[in-house]
């Protein structure tokens, strides 16, 4: 299960990539989940692969876990051992950890270290709305605040 987070008990303005950022936003969580995404499931392997610090790397997986992101399960070729496996909710991350190599690839990089394939070629993605079908564009998506006391600006002082 997802352990979630009231966006009105944050502090500062109520907001899911706030909490998202709580949940994966630590400098090893991504990286960790990255190797877990390709297959690697044991602790020795996630270290070697991330170049965590272990006892980061072990507190991290275990935030992880405890939010719902991975859980812990015998390994299929030595059930002595327990690996880390996405749950619906890591597997979920797998969009968004596209998108940061795409941003990486064009901003943090000096050159691309992977690239990614679809089929037989080079994957591009662009967003397209699940409603309507059409393609995302900035200047054609808006905010609607759900929390009360709060607009765009920030908390709405009272008359």
């Amino acid at each position: 299960m997802t352990t979630r987070i009231d966006p009105q008990d944050m502090a500062g303005r109520p907001c899911s990539l706030a909490a998202a950022l709580q949940v994966v936003g630590d400098r090893w969580a991504l990286p960790a989940i990255r190797e877990v995404m390709l297959g690697n499931h044991r602790f020795r392997q996630i270290a070697r692969n991330t170049g965590a610090p272990t006892d980061r790397l072990a507190a991290r997986l275990k935030a992880l876990v405890e939010s719902g992101v991975l859980e812990r399960r015998p390994l299929p070729d030595d059930t002595r051992h327990s690996g880390y496996y996405l749950t619906e909710a890591g597997r979920d991350l797998a969009g968004i950890t596209r998108e940061l190599i795409g941003w990486g690839d064009r901003w943090a990089v000096t050159t691309p270290p992977v690239r990614l394939l679809h089929r037989d070629h080079e994957l591009v993605t662009r967003a397209v709305c699940e409603i309507c079908g059409e393609q995302v564009h900035a200047a054609d998506v808006h905010r609607e605040e759900m929390i009360p006391g709060w607009d765009r600006s920030g908390p709405v002082q009272a008359p």
